[in-house]
């Protein structure tokens, strides 16, 4: 059984972060993308269905989001030299399994993390969330600097260890086993579950 707290889902809210098809390519194909999208997928309807909030980020670009990456941003640069990830791209929309409903928190961001080029924590705190539950891909790009970047805006963090995932099955390992669990309870989609459910 999970040590971590128990959830309040009128505080809590379930990041989904990135579940766009053009980043999912970066996870192999078949099974192991299907059970990753079911588990998140479950997860969605567990917080849903316990009266939690829903947050969805995606990363795209606009032609000004492009012009004001500078050169000397090694992640940004190719895309906005190649003008990747159009916001208007259907591979950036949100992966139609994980699709939003009315009454969920979307935004869309810029760079890596999820907070420091959207609204997303005003957006949060006016719904009085305090607990973030994370998801997302990559473990190594949006989830690390998310976790990194919440912890220090004082929200309660739970990262889904079967909802994250990254191109680098060793890096996704430190990053989860060694470097989260100073930030964070290390939960997996069935003790989130529990811990919804728990009275």
């Amino acid at each position: 059984m999970s040590t971590a707290p128990v959830l309040d889902p009128t505080h809590t809210a379930l990041l989904v972060m990135d579940y766009q098809p053009a980043i999912l390519a970066f996870v192999p194909e078949g099974e192991d993308r299907n059970a990753l999208l079911g588990r998140v997928e479950g997860a969605i309807a567990d917080v849903r269905a316990n009266g939690g909030t829903i947050a969805y980020v995606r990363v795209g670009f606009t032609e000004a989001d492009w012009d004001a990456i500078p050169a000397t941003n090694k992640s940004f640069a190719p895309l906005a030299q190649h003008r990747a990830m159009h916001h208007e791209d259907p591979a950036t929309t949100i992966h139609e399994r994980l699709a939003p409903q009315d009454g969920d928190i979307i935004v869309r961001k810029n760079r890596h993390g999820s907070m420091s080029t959207t609204d997303l924590d005003q957006q949060l705190r006016q719904r009085g969330i305090t607990t973030l539950v994370v998801s997302g891909i990559s473990t190594s790009g949006v989830v690390l600097s998310t976790v990194i970047d919440a912890a220090d805006r004082d929200y309660q963090l739970y990262v889904l260890s079967d909802g994250i995932a990254d191109p680098d099955i060793e890096v996704h390992n430190v990053l989860l086993h060694r470097v989260f669990p100073s930030r964070a309870h290390i939960i997996d989609t069935t003790e989130l579950h529990s811990l919804l459910r728990a009275d």
